[in-house]
Parts: structure tokens; sequence; C-alpha cells
């Protein structure tokens, strides 16, 4: 393993952070690639260790694979300009989407175009949860706990947190095994270090939180309150947060609506950096509608830090811990718990997906009425997305661009 030097560093993890399309399983593979294969910076059993620590978190496991490897390579300087290369260029995109679509958003040709990226969309989530499950849903267990998350998500409407620690209790139950024997551990650092880097990763993560409470900020107490229990909670990626935040941003608070829901996770599927920017997209909108562009843009911000914050701390509290924390088997049978749940709750979402945009009148309550009430260009264009991502091998790109132009054409042939 070679040590690279400020500027190597710098330009390397400037170049994941850019080119970081495609998810999370892409982004991955262009780190192993950089940091594994081309400069030897890190071993694979480094890598891989690394990757399974991330996967255990809460949060973007990509992100946080970046920051682990700028703190193993650099410390904690490294972390932190690691973490946040891999971040910025895709949240100063996922801004300049959000004014163009709060200026342009409502015209008919965007509503149309934004009519095939949804449907793109449902392509794009119905693919995650096939991938996912023919790995997480491999025993009766596990088909089970994805049974009750889907339930309890789509039918009850029970709260997000509650079904990842029901399915977290039920997978140690399932899932546990031998703990495995500890070898080549990283010296621990004193528990009084560990300590001081939790309480002063707290204060900076929920000082701008009690801020806003104490000077009668409403809005943004509440955006940020949320936002800092979903990074608390955020198990699964972005697909599965979008069923807890259209629980919340749209049923509860009324903040954004349903069909911008679908629209900021299209937008964010085509940008750099995590999905999970797509809560970025969400308070820019919500900012919007409490106050205008002023207010956007520092809901933007707020969201940035409470979401993002306590994936460095993790970072830096775990990583020293890493060997001891994987050979843990409750906790990687909790896991195993979460990641069936999670397959539960993306199918909910790509049901709830599909519903609101073949639906857009609103519900119904016969299959004649349903029959009456489709929309048939959604029902076209999600057809097209579906045929697009088919001759592109999943190239998200071409898929949602291919897609809203489409649904442009559509738009100006119908002469709507």
């Amino acid at each position: 393993m070679t040590q690279p030097s400020a500027q190597e560093f710098n330009r390397t993890f400037a170049k994941i952070g850019l080119l970081s399309f495609g998810g999370p399983a892409a982004q991955i593979a262009l780190m192993h690639r950089e940091l594994v294969d081309e400069r030897a910076w890190l071993t694979e059993r480094q890598f891989a260790g690394a990757l399974s620590f991330c996967m255990l978190l809460p949060g973007p496991e990509a992100m946080q694979l970046a920051t682990y490897a700028g703190w193993r390579l650099r410390g904690l300087r490294g972390g932190l300009l690691a973490g946040l290369l891999f971040v910025l260029p895709g949240a100063f995109v996922i801004w300049a989407l959000a004014v163009a679509y709060i200026l342009y958003g409502a015209q008919p040709w965007a509503v149309a175009a934004f009519m095939g990226v949804k449907a793109a969309v449902i392509t794009i989530v119905v693919q995650a949860l096939f991938k996912l499950s023919q790995k997480a849903l491999t025993a009766w267990p596990s088909r089970l706990i994805a049974l009750g998350a889907f339930l309890g998500l789509f039918a009850l409407g029970a709260p997000y947190p509650l079904i990842l620690a029901l399915a977290a209790l039920a997978g140690s139950l399932f899932f546990a095994t031998k703990p495995e024997a500890l070898t080549e551990l990283t010296p621990a650092p004193p528990l009084s270090q560990s300590l001081r880097t939790l309480a002063l990763g707290l204060v900076l993560w929920l000082s701008p939180l009690a801020a806003l409470f104490l000077s009668g900020q409403s809005f943004l107490t509440e955006l940020a309150a949320y936002f800092a229990q979903l990074a608390l909670f955020s198990f699964g990626g972005a697909y599965a947060l979008l069923g807890w935040m259209t629980q919340t941003l749209v049923q509860d608070h009324g903040w954004i609506t349903s069909s911008q829901m679908i629209d900021a996770l299209g937008l964010a599927e085509t940008t750099p950096g995590p999905l999970i920017l797509v809560t970025q997209f969400t308070a820019h909108l919500a900012g919007h509608g409490q106050g205008g562009l002023g207010l956007a843009a520092v809901a933007g911000l707020l969201t940035l830090w409470m979401v993002f914050t306590p994936c460095f701390l993790y970072i830096f509290l775990g990583a020293p811990y890493l060997e001891r924390l994987l050979a843990m088997p409750r906790l990687r049978a909790a896991l195993t718990g979460i990641t069936a749940a999670v397959t539960g709750v993306i199918a909910s979402l790509s049901l709830w997906f599909a519903v609101s945009v073949l639906w857009p009148s609103g519900a119904f309550e016969t299959v004649e009425q349903a029959f009456a009430q489709i929309s048939w260009p959604a029902l076209y264009l999600i057809a097209t997305g579906a045929a697009l991502s088919w001759l592109t091998k999943g190239n998200l790109f071409i898929l949602i661009l291919g897609n809203g132009l489409l649904g442009f054409a559509l738009y100006a042939a119908l002469g709507a």
C-alpha cells in the first residue's frame, strides 16, 4: 500500500466526486478502480472491510466509503476533504436544477417532460427492487420481514423508524451466528478520545437546530429536526427513504406534492454524488413554498448539514473499531433483517409511484373507475422507459433524458 501526496490525494478524490454518477454500485466500482487497482492506496482486504463497515451504517455507503478512505490515507483532514469532494459537486448541480425547476417546472412543456421523467423513475425503482430482492430475500424469514415492512408502510402507514427497529430485532433473532475470531486488530483509541469526538460531533451537528428553535424559526426548526431524524434511520438508501419522506413531507406537513417528490428522485438520478441528495432537492422546494428562493437556499443548506454531518461522525467514531464491529454477529444479523425490510419498503415505494403516475386525478373505488381514469400517456411513457432501459443496458442518464424528451414530444404531438 502506497501513501499519496496531498496533490495526488486532492486530484483523485475530486475526480471521484465529479464522476460519481449512477448510484452506489457504480460509485463503489469507481473508487475501487481508483484507490485499489490503479493507485494501490488501499489493499483489497482494506477496501472490502471498509465497504462492509459502511453498509452497517445509516447514510449513503459510497460517501462514507470515500470518507473512510480519506481518513485511512490522511487522517481526519483527509476524511473531511474526501467526503466533501464526494458531496459538493452534486450539491451544486442539485441547487441549479432546483432553481430551474422552481422557475420553469409549471410550464406545460416542462410538465410533459417531467411526466417522462416520472415514468423513467418507476423503471429505475423496480429494477432496484428486483436486484435487491435477489440478494436479500434468499430465506423465508427475509421474505416474511419484507412482506411485513411492505404491509406496515403501504397499508398501515406505520412509521419508518418503527419498521426498521422491528426488522433489526427480527434479524437479530433469525440470522445470528457465532462470533468471529478477531485478528489483526487496529489499536483502539482511548475511550476519552472517542467521547470527545462524539461530543464535538453532536454539538456541531445539532447547534443549527438549537439556534433555529431558540430564534422561533418554526418551519426551519421542523425541517432540521426531521432531517436529523432521517439521518439516524437512513438505512437502505434514497429509494427506501422516499417512502418515509412521502409520509412526512407530503402527507403530514404538505410542504411538497407527491408529483414533486417523484420529480426530485428523477433529477437526483442525473447528478453526481450520493442519491440521498434528493433530500436537498425536496428541501429547496419546501423552502420555496414557505418563503421564496432565499428560504429555498437556506433550507437546502440546512438539510445538507443535518443529513451529512452524522455521516462524518459515524466514520470518525467507528473506523478505529472496524474489525471489532464487523465481528459482532448480532450486529450483522440485525443488518440482514433491515436489508430485508428495505426490500419491502422499496416495493411499497414502487407501487405508490405507479399509482401516483398512472392515476394523477386521485383515488378510485372500482375497476371500471380505474380503467376510465388511467393516464394512457403515462402508461405509454412507462413502457418507453422500460424499453430504453433494456436498450441502453440500464444507462440512467440516457433513460431519464430520453424519456423526458419523449414526454415533451408526446405533449407536442397531442397539441396539449
